[in-house]
Formats: C-alpha cells, sequence, structure tokens
C-alpha cells in the first residue's frame, strides 16, 4: 500500500515524579533503560524501523541530557532534507506559557506542520517499553478512511482507571471514550478487562489543524481529556488494535504485544526483570527490529573473576571478582572483590567498592557504594541513606557517594 507523506510529534517532555528520584535531574523520556539505552530510543526504533524519518521530540522538563543524547545518538541523514530527529524545546509563540498539556504541545508547533504540509500527522508519547511497526496502524487508518486512529490495548479492568477507556463497534469505531474514569467501562466480551488508549494517535492534518484550533479557543489542551473526546462525536475516529501488530523476527516465547508504562519505580524495575532469562517476554536481541543505543566509546567489558547468572553486562564493565544475579549493569561500571550483586539495576560508571552487597537496589549514575555497605537487608536503615520506593525497591540518586559509617 502507497503511504502519504507523514510527519511525527514524539512528547517526550514529561516530568515522570512516580520515578523520583531517577528523575531528579532528567525528564521521564530521559531515563536510562536496559544495558545501553534510554526510555525515549523505543519510540524513536519504533519510527525508523517503520521508515518514517520526519521526527520532531517535542522537550520541556529538564530536557538538557535529553538533548545531548539526541545530538549524539539520533543524527539520520544530513542530506537528505526530510531525515532528522530535531529536538523542539516551548518556542512560546502564543504567550509565555511552557506547554500546557499533549495537544498544546502540538498546537504550539503548529507552524512545523504547516511548514512541511504532511497528509498525516503522527502523535506518539514517549514514555513506554513496546515494538511497533507503525505502518500497519498507518495501513489500518488509510483503510478505514479514518479522521483520527488511536493505538489501544486490553488491559486488566482494575488497572484501567490510569488510562483513556475506549468503546468501539463491530467495525473497531470509538464511539465512547472515558478519560481515567474511576469505573472504566470493560470490554463488551470479557468484563475483567477494558480497552484503553496508548496515547498514541494519527491524525488527518486538516482534522488536527481544526481540532487543535477548537480546543485552544476553549482552553482545552490534552488530547486524551479533550481533543479525542469531542472527535468521537463528530468526526470517524478508529481505534487501531495493537495486539494485531506484528515485528519481524519476534521469538514464540515473547509476550504477544508487550507493552509497558514504566512510569513507577514497580513497572520500571519489573520491566528491566522482564528482558532476563533465556525466554525473556521481551527479547531485546532481534536484528529485524533493533532498537538502536546510545553510543560507547569505551573497551568492551572485562571479568576478571565472578558467579554471574541471568544478568545484562554493558559496554566497559571491569568485574573483578563478584556474585551477580538478575541484575542489569549498564557501561562503565566497576565491581570489586567480594561484591554481591541480587535483582539490582546499576546505572552507567558506577564504583561497587570490595566487600558491598545489594539487593533490589538501583544504583543511578556516577555513584561510589564504599566498602562493606549493605543495601536492600533492612528498610529501616535504609530510609536514612537512601530513598525507598513503596515496593520496597531502594534508589540511590545520581552522583551520590554511599559511605559505609563510622563504628563510633
Amino acid at each position: 500500500m502507497a503511504h502519504p507523506k507523514v510527519l511525527a510529534f514524539v512528547l517526550a517532555g514529561g516530568k515522570g515524579e512516580r520515578l523520583f528520584p531517577l528523575t531528579a535531574f532528567r525528564s521521564k523520556p530521559s531515563v536510562p533503560f536496559g544495558g545501553r539505552y534510554r526510555i525515549a530510543d523505543f519510540v524513536l526504533s519504533n519510527f525508523i524501523n517503520s521508515h518514517i524519518y520526519s521526527i520532531y521530540l517535542l522537550v520541556q522538563y529538564k530536557s538538557q541530557s535529553l538533548i545531548e543524547h539526541v545530538r549524539q545518538n539520533w543524527v539520520l541523514s544530513p542530506v537528505i532534507r526530510d531525515h532528522f530527529v530535531t529536538v523542539v524545546p516551548p518556542q512560546m509563540r502564543m504567550g509565555p506559557e511552557w506547554f500546557q498539556g499533549t495537544a498544546d504541545a502540538v498546537f504550539q508547533n503548529i507552524n512545523l506542520i504547516q511548514q512541511h504540509n504532511p497528509e498525516l500527522v503522527i502523535v506518539f508519547g514517549a514514555d513506554h517499553i513496546y515494538k511497533m511497526d507503525i505502518r500497519q496502524m498507518i495501513d489500518f487508518h488509510i483503510e478505514k478512511d479514518a479522521f483520527v486512529t488511536v493505538a489501544a490495548r486490553p488491559i486488566p479492568v482494575k488497572q484501567a482507571s490510569s488510562f483513556g477507556v475506549i468503546q468501539t463497534d463491530s467495525e473497531k469505531r470509538i464511539i465512547g471514550f472515558q478519560e481515567k474514569p474511576k469505573k472504566p467501562t470493560p470490554m463488551p466480551d470479557d468484563p475483567t478487562r477494558a480497552y484503553v488508549s496508548m496515547g498514541n494517535y494519527i491524525f488527518n492534518k486538516d482534522v488536527l489543524l481544526d481540532a487543535l484550533a477548537k480546543a485552544q479557543r476553549r482552553k482545552q489542551h490534552d488530547f486524551g481529556a479533550h481533543v479525542i473526546p469531542d472527535l468521537v462525536d463528530t468526526r470517524k475516529v478508529f481505534a487501531y488494535d495493537f495486539a494485531t501488530n506484528t515485528i519481524p523476527g519476534t521469538m514464540d516465547y515473547e509476550e504477544r504485544g508487550y507493552w509497558r508504562d514504566v512510569g513507577a519505580i514497580s513497572s520500571y524495575f519489573d520491566a528491566h526483570m522482564d528482558m532476563l532469562g533465556d525466554r525473556p517476554l521481551f527479547e531485546l536481541g532481534n536484528r529485524l527490529w533493533p532498537i538502536h543505543p546510545s553510543g560507547y566509546e569505551g573497551p568492551s567489558a572485562k571479568i576478571l573473576r565472578g558467579d554471574i547468572r541471568n544478568s545484562i553486562i554493558a559496554e566497559g564493565t571491569v568485574i573483578r571478582k563478584a556474585k551477580i544475579r538478575n541484575s542489569v549493569i549498564r557501561s562503565g561500571v566497576v565491581i570489586e572483590d567480594n561484591v554481591s550483586v541480587e535483582d539490582c539495576i546499576i546505572m552507567d560508571q558506577t564504583v561497587l567498592k570490595k566487600g558491598c552487597s545489594l539487593r533490589r537496589v538501583i544504583v543511578d549514575k556516577l555513584n561510589v557504594i564504599n566498602e562493606g555497605e549493605q543495601i536492600g537487608f533492612d528498610p529501616d536503615r535504609d530510609r536514612f541513606r537512601c530513598h525507598i520506593d513503596p515496593s520496597g525497591i531502594a534508589i540511590i540518586p545520581r552522583g551520590g557517594r554511599l559511605m559505609r559509617k563510622s563504628k563510633e
């Protein structure tokens, strides 16, 4: 099927308050993920793998680390004019305000739509871990002659209050939309699940421009709360079932339609664990659908001695003598003698010094954990030294130095 001209906006300005303290110095899409990535790399990789190359990344809060990441790792073709990933901070064209919501973020950059004059405008979030062939969603949009298409997936009803809940007819046309309802409407054929929006949209250009202008006049600034419900009543709005999306190279043991909102520490941690094992729920080693990582110019990992099981070890790591279980170790980490790491995420350029032990701990970048420290074994003691998430996971913020307490 011939595809129309497309322009993509990726909304990457989220504060990520539930990911604190990982978002103390960076926005949510900029938070490191896995051995070599940041959260935003997943949506950007989906666009590139889907042959969509005109991408504006709209940033806002604590955006410098994401700006630097894109500058260093997401240069497409300087020769081809419409091949770009460009970071766009708030331009404040309409006044001194920052982006007031998802729809307002696109409205404040309406000049970019007019400049490129695409047939379709794609608006995706940057906060989720998944693989998606966006061209299949475009095919569905064209086939249905839709004005707007919303990516959707079924989830347990108990979890649906955090999302926009969709009701559809037999043709997948949306006939009802509830934004984060207290009592979500279940699916007609499955009372245990609700059909929810993924926050990813395809718009016909003229429909989007008209909807944004109306929303702005009404001082309504959000796609999920305002723009989509209004369009459901007046336009042809369809739901694309993400479960039907197929990715080449997917293994039979992977979870079909894997998609995780990693906006909380517990879900962020669990998504890391989903990548581990011989048959992971989410397989990163797919050469037919690669997730493009951060560049690393240092040496390969060096393991002098260790008992390492079911873990991911990134480049530049030096392991002298350690026991490592069910963990993700990012680049440039140094692990000294007699260190024990179990169910942990250790981020870049961290040093775990001799004899320390960590269990269910996330250590942010540029930390030193000194000799003999034990973290994750005594929550009452840990509260005075690091952040404890309600899930019980301990988090050491970026750039700290956790010293062993004196015996005095």
